[in-house]
């Protein structure tokens, strides 16, 4: 891969890692223009390791709140008397809500890094999955905060997490958002969570390829390809968070769905002309 594409599918993934339009979709779309096989096992890599940029900007921006988290988990497993804490309970929420997308993950690993991958299945998803945000986004009455998370809560929404690398269309962001506004959270809460539940396990699917994969990228797409790729994610991804997240304190999602409707029906016309291979 030359440098250049890879400014391009970090400047992709950066934008679409945490907006609910499916990041692995467009880096399959955009990639497949780009020329390349989208079923390699080197390319499929790639586009997990990239998300690594993503993930450490959203670490970043969000580090007073991590370092919270985790002082006040660890402080309650010391210390009983602290466990009313909501900050414990959220860090347990993140652990016991990355578990379902990690076992996903793992048992279906190559029917993700094969037929999940199919334009067909991300067209399909980018459409069907929009029904279920539209009615999660006219949910009224979203009063919960932050500080009202349950585990419970959190293993709902990591039970959604769990869709995305099956039916990569959905959109990780996409269905975390959908469950916290479906369990009432308010909007920019739902956003929040959505990034505190992806970091493990987008952490994890990363340094998995880029470990276990690290020959077949190195014959394929190269190394030098993937770090620049990885430092572009994470730059634009930065700025993609400061903005979703004044977008989402005045608004609803209504565009976002608008979007993927249209770029679903994009990609059919597409794939059934035959001007792009599914």
């Amino acid at each position: 891969m030359n440098w250049l594409h890879a400014v391009i599918l970090g400047i992709v993934e950066g934008i679409t890692e945490f907006l609910p339009v499916s990041s692995t979709g467009h880096l399959n779309i955009v990639e497949k223009l780009l020329g390349y096989d989208i079923n390699t096992v080197g390319m499929t890599a790639f586009t997990a390791v990239i998300q690594i940029g993503a993930i450490l900007a959203a670490i970043v921006y969000f580090w007073s709140d991590i370092v919270r988290i985790v002082r006040a988990w660890l402080t309650g497993l010391a210390r009983r008397e602290t466990r009313q804490d909501p900050d414990y309970t959220l860090g347990w929420g993140i652990i016991l809500g990355s578990v379902p997308v990690a076992v996903v993950g793992l048992a279906l690993k190559d029917f993700i890094e094969v037929a999940a991958r199919s334009l067909w299945v991300i067209a399909a998803a980018l459409i069907l999955w929009s029904a279920v945000m539209w009615v999660a986004d006219r949910r009224t009455n979203l009063t919960q905060g932050m500080r009202d998370v349950t585990v419970k809560d959190a293993l709902i929404i990591g039970c959604f997490q769990a869709l995305a690398p099956v039916l990569p269309g959905i959109s990780r962001s996409g269905a975390t958002i959908s469950a916290g506004l479906l369990l009432r959270f308010d909007r920019v809460t739902a956003t929040r969570l959505s990034f505190f539940m992806g970091i493990p396990a987008l952490v994890a699917a990363g340094l998995l390829e880029a470990v276990g994969e690290a020959d077949h990228i190195a014959a394929t797409v190269g190394w030098g390809a993937t770090l620049v790729a990885t430092a572009v994610s994470g730059l634009v991804a930065y700025a993609t968070i400061a903005w979703l997240l004044r977008f989402v304190s005045s608004n609803k999602f209504t565009g976002f769905l608008i979007y993927r409707v249209g770029l679903g029906a994009v990609i059919i016309a597409l794939v059934a002309s035959g001007l792009v291979t599914a």
